[in-house]
């Protein structure tokens, strides 16, 4: 398909671009940015007036569930879901069933994504075999197979020596790993975050040193090995404070928060909502504002969702039953644009954490406009408004804490390779 995209507000980290442009797309390439521009014989005209135009979204961290778990999501409906909220891509977690630590499972996730997926899937391979913290995975096999990433997401490597030979082997290879920083020790049979909101509820509460330590840990020791680690779901003062001062010596770290972590504080859990149980738990409003100040800064490289759908049965129990996770990939662009309203972040800044760094920290090709590049396009609704409605929702699982808010703000095309696979409306 060709397209012409026609005078949105084009913005693009990766040229430093910012202004109202012209985009012609041609054989799912981006062929040419300027003003003027005509519409070849056959094209689909697109009229961008009023709207932002901006590299894919990307979103790199998500729960597909599949293989395994198709219940609760699927591929299918997973990357319906990703179109929706405005991404052209995502990274799927290897904590699938079977785990995603060998070939035949990472060339399903890419045959499938290919034959039936709505955006581009890329899967994060498991650390160690089987996740069970024991046996370092075949590293090689995993990135010769399609793996963009190693992760253990959903349990932490609590070996540290494991950690090291992981960090070591992976920088020899040119794969990062992406560190589920938590101290299981300290977590114990805590369900939500340590604090006046917990006590109040009768609940056993979570520390925040339980990600700190961690997260202390792994920067250490990716500082000890020279090699590049990426800190998921950061959400504590504590280890952005961590992290920062990490970056400050040079310690080639990265780090992501997700949405909920500066929409919403321990209070969403009031009620015994166990939509608003996930983890790392919803923390303090301290927490909240500290990561902003973090976005704000740099310290925060990415923003993610850690979309994780449950089946209703899995959350409409005891709230110490209930499996922790939300589902985010609806939402998270409206969330996202409030930072831009509220001012803590510019609009290329809020683009260059939702599409261009995911692609420079997981190495792939996306997350740039440039003439040549690949056609993942997202456009912007800046004005669009909605409440987000579980019927209404393209993901097999409904568990959101934002369920009944209105939002202002969404995806009003999602193009990837020049196809238009969302459009809003």
């Amino acid at each position: 398909m060709n397209l012409l995209i026609q005078g949105g507000r084009v913005i693009d980290p990766s040229q430093g671009i910012d202004e109202v442009l012209d985009m012609l797309v041609e054989n799912g390439i981006v062929k040419e940015l300027g003003k003027g521009l005509k519409a070849p014989a056959g094209a689909e005209t697109i009229d961008a007036s009023g709207l932002i135009v901006t590299p894919g979204l990307i979103d790199m961290h998500v729960h597909l569930r599949d293989p395994g778990l198709e219940y609760k999501e699927d591929i299918i409906t997973g990357t319906k879901a990703a179109a929706a909220g405005g991404f052209t891509s995502v990274a799927c977690m290897p904590n699938t069933k079977p785990v995603n630590d060998n070939k035949a499972v990472t060339s399903y996730i890419i045959a499938k994504a290919k034959a039936e997926g709505a955006v581009n899937v890329f899967p994060v391979g498991s650390i160690t075999q089987g996740s069970r913290g024991e046996l370092l995975s075949e590293m090689g096999e995993l990135k010769e197979s399609g793996c963009v990433a190693v992760s253990d997401d959903g349990h932490p490597v609590t070996n540290s020596e494991l950690m090291r030979r992981a960090l070591e082997y992976a920088k020899g290879m040119g794969i990062m790993v992406i560190s589920h920083a938590e101290d299981l020790s300290l977590v114990g049979t805590g369900v939500m975050n340590e604090g006046y909101v917990s006590t109040e509820l009768g609940l056993k509460g979570i520390p925040w040193a339980a990600e700190d330590a961690a997260t202390a840990r792994d920067v250490y020791l990716a500082e000890f090995t020279d090699s590049p680690i990426h800190i998921a779901h950061v959400s504590t003062k504590g280890s952005l404070r961590i992290i920062r001062n990490a970056k400050a010596r040079g310690v080639k770290v990265t780090c992501e928060t997700a949405p909920h972590y500066f929409s919403l504080t321990d209070d969403a859990v009031r009620g015994y909502d166990t939509n608003a149980k996930m983890n790392p738990p919803l923390r303090t409003a301290d927490d909240v504002t500290a990561v902003k100040e973090a976005l704000k800064d740099g310290t925060i490289d990415a923003i993610a969702t850690d979309h994780a759908p449950h089946h209703i049965d899995e959350k409409d129990v005891e709230f110490n039953e209930a499996l922790n996770g939300i589902v985010g990939l609806e939402t998270s662009l409206t969330l996202s644009l409030k930072l831009v309203e509220e001012g803590v972040l510019t609009l290329p800044v809020l683009v260059e954490k939702m599409a261009y760094n995911p692609a420079k920290i997981l190495g792939i090709d996306r997350g740039t406009l440039k003439p040549g590049s690949v056609a993942d396009i997202t456009v912007i609704d800046p004005n669009a408004t909605w409440t987000v409605d579980a019927d209404k929702l393209a993901s097999k699982s409904k568990n959101s804490p934002f369920l009944g808010w209105e939002m202002k703000g969404a995806a009003a095309l999602t193009i990837v390779g020049g196809k238009v696979v969302y459009r809003r409306g």
